[in-house]
């Protein structure tokens, strides 16, 4: 606050200088605020704004909905009078998505997955970060190493899968070991380069602070490397849930999988559409958790990236 001062020497009312405004305190510039002379009438006024932008997204959101919801209607129409073996109608097989995977026994598969799942998506994820940046760290090992990673890495994991049967056999390690081998790679690959393109002027000036090693680490390579790091986890996501129901096709007792294809093989094609359809509405959900958390964990970047839009 400065106090304006009149040719006479008198001084007038305080006046807002501009470098020192706030960016929370509203500017009389802006039209819905321009009549607030009270702290509740301009807070107030933030609240509104902060109701109109939510409702805004909020519509946005409901509108990219809309071919989804075409399809939907489409399918419905399109297959109520159908006779096909193969394709029921979309009423019996939602009808038979609730009797089976609501309110019945089906379910007992659906968490017979996830657990396989979240095991081998969680030693991916972890495993991943700490072998990145432990090539990071010590980087002539990772040199070393990097020819066997990627040619290992080059490898479909769906072709190890006899190999892992027969030093494993059938059951849950196995099904978790496979979701590991197949989710890890995105992960440690996505860890690896973004440490490595960490800025060496930010490098450099935490050791001219002499900040030690782990400091570093955690205040400037981590920050720098998360958005890579993130879109390597959200990446690993989607293949350990195809690796999961991968190994349940080929060999497992239980399970989605095992259930979609069990369906099949008695010519239970309704069934065998409600597996699907339940499989793709647990893979939407953990993919929008998964973007939920992206937000929350990097706040701080999605901000720093729409003031540089705005700019």
């Amino acid at each position: 606050m400065t106090m304006a001062e009149t040719p006479s020497g008198t001084t007038t009312e305080p006046r807002v200088d501009d470098r020192t405004a706030s960016l929370d305190v509203p500017s009389v510039a802006d039209p819905s605020v321009a009549a607030a002379t009270t702290p509740s009438q301009q807070f107030s006024a933030r609240s509104g704004r902060r109701a109109v932008s939510t409702l805004r997204r909020t519509v946005t959101s409901v509108w990219r909905l809309w071919f989804f919801a075409v399809v939907l209607v489409l399918w419905w129409f399109l297959s109520a009078d159908s006779t096909n073996t193969f394709f029921p109608p979309l009423k019996n097989i939602l009808t038979q998505l609730w009797d089976l995977w609501v309110i019945g026994d089906a379910r007992s598969e659906l968490w017979s997955s996830l657990e396989h799942f979240a095991v081998g998506y969680a030693i991916a994820g972890v495993g991943g970060v700490l072998i990145g940046a432990l090539l990071w760290k010590f980087h002539r090992v990772g040199e070393a190493v990097s020819p066997v990673l990627y040619f290992v890495y080059v490898i479909p994991t769906a072709a190890l899968l006899p190999a892992i049967m027969a030093i494993m056999g059938i059951g849950a390690s196995m099904q978790i070991t496979i979701i590991v081998l197949a989710a890890i790679w995105p992960t440690l690959l996505n860890t690896l380069d973004g440490m490595r393109g960490t800025d060496p002027v930010k490098i450099d000036t935490a050791r001219a602070m002499h900040l030690s090693a782990t400091r570093t680490v955690w205040t400037v390579v981590l920050p720098g490397a998360m958005p890579q790091i993130m879109a390597g986890l959200r990446h690993s996501l989607q293949i350990a849930v195809i690796m999961m129901v991968v190994s349940e096709l080929v060999a497992s007792n239980s399970g989605i999988g095992f259930f979609i294809l069990e369906a099949q093989q008695r010519f239970a094609i309704t069934d065998m559409w409600t597996g699907i359809i339940v499989l793709a509405l647990i893979g939407s959900l953990l993919t929008f958790l998964f973007i939920l958390v992206e937000r929350v964990v990097l706040a701080w970047y999605l901000a720093a990236r729409a003031v540089e839009q705005k700019g």
